[in-house]
This record gives C-alpha cells, structure tokens and sequence, in this order.
C-alpha cells in the first residue's frame, strides 16, 4: 500500500463526515487502503478549482466527488497521475452494484499468478548466484535477465506509484521500495533486488485481503437482504421483483425460512422472527398484524405478508451499513496518532540511511559498496505499513464486532472513549424500564365475586384508549362485556352502563369528586402511588368496587446491565422527569444508589454537567429524541432501542438497536480490549522495526530479510486486531 508520510493542509481527521450533496459521483479506488493513500489523493486534487465537495470512505474504498463534468475528468486525470485508478460506481441498491470483492480482487496489486511467476524468476536468479557464484558471463546475464523480468512483473505497480511520487517530491513506501530495488539492481545486487520486489508486492497482496476481511465484516453480516422480493400484484397473484425496485407500501409475502428483503409492517400473519443481524438480540421475536419487520432478519415459523415501509438504500440494515462504514472512515485517536508518528519516523529513518552511505565508510571503515547496501536495507525498513495499519485494522474489526451484538458505535473516537467512561446517567422510561404501563397488582373492596369484578374492569378499559386502560385490558385477559352509553371523562377516566348499571373506572380525583373514598382506600392508595404506581379504581353509583395498580416495569436485564457497570467502575445515576418516590422506587429495583426525578431537558442537561465535574468522563443513555440536550452534552451520547428509528440513529455516538441495556457494559470492555491490542499492535510493530534496524547498522540484516520482517509485522498486527471479530460476548 502506498504508506504517505505527509500530510495534507485540506485533508481533516473526519474526512467522512463531511456532507456530500446527493448528485455526488462516486468512484471506487481498489488501491486505497488507508488513510495516507487518502491524503495523497487529496493532494493529487488540491490544485484543480471547481471541486465542491469530497467525501473518502475507506471501509469501501470510495469518493464521491461533487463538482461539473470538465472538472471531474480534469479530476480524474489527476488521480491516475498519483498513480491510482478510479473505477465509476452504480448508485446503492441497483442491480449493477454488485461485484465489488470480485473488482478488487482483480484490481489488487500484481495479481497473484504474476506475483508468484515473479517470486519463482527471483528464486531461480537466487539460485543462479549461489551455485555459479558469479563467475560464469552468461550466467551473470541470464542472473539479471530473471532479476529484471521479477521486478517487472512484481513491481509495475509500485514504481509507477514510487516515481510519481518522487516527481511530487513525496516521501512514501512506493518511493522508498522503487529507490532501493533501483539502487540493490545497480549495485549488482540483481537476485535480492528482484527477492526484495516480489516479497513485497506478495506481501502488499496478503496484506490488503487480511484488511479487507475486517473492511468486509460488516457488509458480509449484513448482505443477508434477499435481492427479490415477492410482492402481491393487482389481480392478486404474486411475482418476485428485485429488491430494490420495490415501491413503498407494496405488499410482500414470506415463507417460513425466508429472509425479510426490506422493512415494513406485519399486514397478516403471525410468527417469530431471528432479528440478530440487526439488533443482536439472540431470542426470535414473535410479530403479529402491526408489528414492524426488518431487512435482513429471518422468518422462522410461518407466513407472512408485510407492507413495505423503507426503499432497499434506506432500510434499517442499509441504515447501519452506512453508519458503520462512516465510523470506519473517521480515525480514532490512536490511529491520528500513529499517523502522525509516521509522518516523523519514515523521514527520519531515510535521513539515518543517508548518513550510513555517506558516513560509515569515513567513520567505520566500510566500504562504499558496503555502506550503501546498508544504506538500501534501512530503506526498506523504513516501510511503515504495520505500524500504519496496527491501528485501522483493529478499529475496524472492533466495529464490526459491536455492530454484530447490535451495538452502532458511530466512530473510532467513542469506540476508543467508552473505556474511559467513569458515570453513566440513565433515562427512566424505556431504558431502565419496559417503557409501557403493566397491571401489576388487583385489590377487591365489595362482596361481589371477583369474576364480576374483573369482566366490570375489563368491559370498560377495553374501550379506551388510554395507555393505562390499555395495559388493565392487556393484564386482566379477559373477553369484554357489552357497554352502552360509554362516556369519557377528560382527566378523570370513563363511565359506561353495564348490565343496566352504570359504572366509572377512574382516578383518585374522579372517586373523591364522587364522595366515595375512605381512609381505608386512602392508605392504600397513597401506599401504592409511594411504590410510584398509577392507580385506577372501579366503582358503582354508591361504592369502590376494585383497585388497579398500573406501573411501568423494570426491564429483567436491567438489573444485571447496573450490576456490569458497577464491576467495571462505572457510577450509574438515574434522571428522570417521573416523580421522586417512583424514581427512587425503580432505581432501588435496578440497584441505582442515586436516582433524580422532576427533571426537565434542561435540569438533565445540568445534571450531566455535574457528573462530569464529579466523576470525569460521562454517558448519557435515552431515547435520542426528549434527552436530545443531555446526549449532545454527554461526552458519549447513547441510544436505546432504535431499531428502525431515523433520529435515534442520527441523535447518539452509540446506538443500542435493542432494549438490552446489558449491551452498554458489553461496549465498554470491548473498548478497554480495542484499546489493548492497538497498542500491543503499536508494540509489535515498533519492536520489530528496531531490532531489525539494529541489525541493519550493525549485525547481518539483508534486504529480503528486511521484508519479510515488515511482511511479518504486518501480518500479526493485522491477526491481533481480526481476534476482536472472534471475540465472545461476556
């Protein structure tokens, strides 16, 4: 890969976060691996006027490049003279973006068959040197024939890159192999230029498919969208059409063993759905007439007929891939780091290299011969590519991990933050909670039997459309009676004629307007609202019948979720606009010590503050729509359950795409493991460079030597970050 080592004055750190309008042209770059091949584009386009706008993502190897027609060619034209060579790309979603890892493969450096044509021409020229020694003419000469056809083969492609960069007066990996084959060649040194050419091209090879295995993690959970879909036609008959040319609202069936081709709502039918590739959740899921479906989830038990919500480029699925592939082009404090170390360690080797040719014969004796073969190997050691890669590789795979258990991260910034995390505040309903009202508890007041009671409650709730008549409906389970005259009182409940009686199923308000509370009802009613439960009584014209206890329930990993963070360190604190008795009456359920209730937006906002000058680094965990001010403060704003939800998605740093708050302590030690391996990869990689460094000026080190150890460094900085793919959830 083309490792530049400089920067660029318009090149930013969140070069993907930039806004790109959507008559963007987009361009695949197969070459582009990384973030110094990005600047040295950018560098190649810095002095053609007209360009509006540029977009890089790296995870995908594209450019959107807006700006007119004669610019963009002028563009293009400048590109390929850097050395790279644009391919134009179908628009997401249509039949002719496909292929992608095929293109690649074809366009990867040398291509395999040439390269290892390549590699036996250098083995061969090898083995001339060693059995002829030399001393044959024509053995010399077809010695350096096979040498020349190797470097030709295997190095094309780098000294078109190496040369053009040099005209620019860059200092990059291509420059520095292209000058020290050049220099190995002229010193007579044929067969190890020609070792030193093929290893390396071999090992750029083996390199960039290891990287596209954790570029590909995500897209390769994800492709698991059907590409048809079958929809109902006008005549009632069904046709499978791609799906990317279904419109909205269009009616699609699936069998059971099918995988859902796009979002929408259950029209008919009932099943249980698998919907671990788009929240992590491990349980099918049953759905039923209503419920929302998601691209990329699995039909298990039977039919279904949905309509369709989300066009194939913008369902939930398509939604994620495009956040994570954002996420991957934005670059984690680390890795700016590493960039920049970079950017100071490949000069100042090539500085140590040229003072070893030019010095060490006066002050060590050596010859010139001697000191410039030296001189050469430090050049190839000068290679920054598993120190450049070290950091990328492990984001990424770190990435793909989260987005597998249903964790967006929206960048390497918070991946590499969480683990910093010291408090984390807690939204009440809907985070801790199950978000919707549940009967919890019934009491009777009358000699009446219960049956009659309950079939009283339930006749009168199912008729309302209030959340708590709702969840007393939902809880009692019972078959509703006949109801005339029904009526709703606004604030207080409802009143109906039942059986020739009238009844109300209202509020505290409502029974003492009636004059029929007690001091007995009054206890418990004032027992049960300190539990910070909604209570709705039953009555006749003359008494209380029965009491319902309605209550929004703790969510059962909830509690294992607040026990997590406590092990890691973490403070939960809970802040709530409920009231402070049913605050405090969840928070002790779900083992939160400090739980605030009353609270506004902006008294979250202040709270959020608060924390961060008591305890350091803050989350702010909630819907991502009414704690909009907290999450944006936060120094991590967090999401739950935004499966399908646009704001959700746009509002935090990390989205929960389920209701499993156990997923937040999940991402913090998959942060403190990120971080881990980026810097055993930054140990490795720098170990390797100084021994062999070492050995270069001083011990026996060879120019083939000198890649395999790069080749080698590469390789395990880039299996140390793929394990975090591998990694269990704990």
């Amino acid at each position: 890969m083309d490792h530049s080592t400089d920067t660029c004055k318009n090149c930013t750190t969140e070069s993907s976060q930039e806004v790109v309008p959507g008559n963007a042209t987009v361009f695949r770059i197969p070459t582009m691996d990384c973030a110094s091949e990005e600047a040295e584009i950018r560098r190649a386009l810095e002095s053609i006027s007209g360009i509006q706008a540029l977009r890089f993502q790296l995870g995908t190897r594209t450019l959107a490049m807006t700006a007119p027609e004669s610019v963009i060619a002028e563009a293009l034209a400048a590109i390929r003279r850097a050395g790279f060579e644009p391919q134009p790309v179908a628009p997401p979603g249509s039949s002719t973006d496909s292929g992608r890892d095929s293109r690649d493969a074809e366009a990867a450096p040398g291509g395999l068959p040439r390269l290892v044509v390549a590699l036996l021409l250098a083995t061969v020229a090898e083995g001339l040197a060693f059995f002829l020694g030399g001393d044959s003419v024509v053995g010399k000469g077809v010695e350096m024939a096979l040498a020349a056809a190797a470097i030709w083969l295997a190095g094309l492609d780098t000294y078109k890159k190496g040369f053009s960069s040099l005209l620019r007066g860059r200092l990059n990996i291509n420059a520095l192999m292209s000058v020290a084959v050049t220099g190995a060649f002229a010193i007579g040194q044929w067969p190890e230029a020609a070792m030193v050419m093929a290893l390396y091209a071999i090992a750029e090879l083996i390199e960039a498919r290891s990287l596209d295995r954790a570029r590909n993690a995500i897209q390769s959970l994800m492709a698991l969208a059907p590409e048809q879909a079958e929809i109902r036609q006008p005549d009632g008959s069904w046709k499978a059409v791609p799906a990317a040319e279904v419109p909205l609202d269009a009616i699609v069936r699936i069998r059971p063993g099918e995988r859902v081709a796009l979002d929408g709502v259950v029209t008919a039918g009932m099943s249980a759905i698998d919907q671990a590739p788009v929240t992590g959740e491990s349980i099918p899921v049953d759905k039923t007439i209503g419920d929302a479906v998601f691209a990329g989830t699995i039909n298990q038990t039977a039919e279904l007929e949905f309509r369709v919500t989300a066009a194939a480029s913008n369902t939930t699925l398509a939604r994620i891939i495009h956040a994570v592939e954002q996420a991957q082009g934005s670059r984690a404090p680390t890795q700016r780091f590493v960039d920049r170390f970079a950017a100071i360690y490949t000069p100042a080797v090539f500085v140590l290299a040229l003072a070893v040719a030019l010095a060490m014969p006066f002050l060590m004796g050596w010859s010139w011969m001697q000191a410039l073969y030296k001189a050469l190997v430090l050049l190839v050691i000068a290679c920054p590519c598993a120190l450049v890669i070290s950091t990328p590789v492990t984001v990424v795979s770190a990435l793909a991990r989260a987005a597998r258990s249903g964790i967006l991260i929206k960048g390497g910034t918070y991946l590499e933050e969480a683990r910093k995390l010291k408090a984390i505040a807690l939204d009440k309903t809907g985070t801790i909670t199950e978000g919707k009202p549940k009967l919890v508890e019934f009491a009777g007041f009358s000699k009446a039997d219960e049956a009659s009671r309950l079939m009283l409650a339930a006749s009168l709730a199912a008729r309302s459309d209030h959340p708590v008549s709702k969840a007393i409906a939902e809880g009692l389970q019972m078959k509703p009676g006949s109801v005339r005259d029904f009526t709703a009182l606004a604030g207080r409940g409802v009143q109906g004629n039942i059986d020739g009686a009238s009844y109300v199923l209202g509020n505290h308000r409502l029974i003492e307007e009636r004059g029929l509370c007690s001091p007995e009802l009054e206890a418990q009613l004032e027992a049960h609202e300190n539990q910070g439960r909604t209570v709705t009584l039953l009555a006749s014209e003359s008494q209380v019948l029965a009491l319902f206890a309605v209550a929004d329930t703790i969510k059962e990993s909830s509690r294992a979720a607040i026990s997590e963070l406590k092990e890691l360190g973490i403070t939960p604190v809970m802040l709530t606009g409920d009231n402070p008795a049913t605050a405090r009456t969840i928070a002790e359920a779900a083992g939160i010590a400090d739980a605030r209730g009353n609270l506004l937006p902006e008294d979250k906002l202040s709270a959020i503050e608060a924390l961060q000058q008591r305890y350091g680094a803050t989350a702010m965990t909630g819907d991502g729509i009414n704690d909009a001010p907290a999450l944006a403060k936060a120094d991590i704003g967090i999401a739950m359950g935004a499966a399908g939800t646009d704001t959700a998605m746009e509002a935090a740093d990390v989205v929960i795409m389920n209701d499993d708050l156990r997923r937040i302590p999940e991402a913090v030690r998959l942060s403190r493991k990120t971080h881990s391996v980026l810097w055993q990869n930054i140990s490795l990689a720098l170990g390797i460079k100084t021994v062999f460094l070492l050995m270069a000026i001083f011990g026996s080190a060879t120019m083939w030597m000198a890649v395999f150890a790069d080749m080698g460094a590469s390789l395990l900085v880039v299996a140390n970050g793929l394990r975090l793919l591998r990694q269990e959830r704990s």
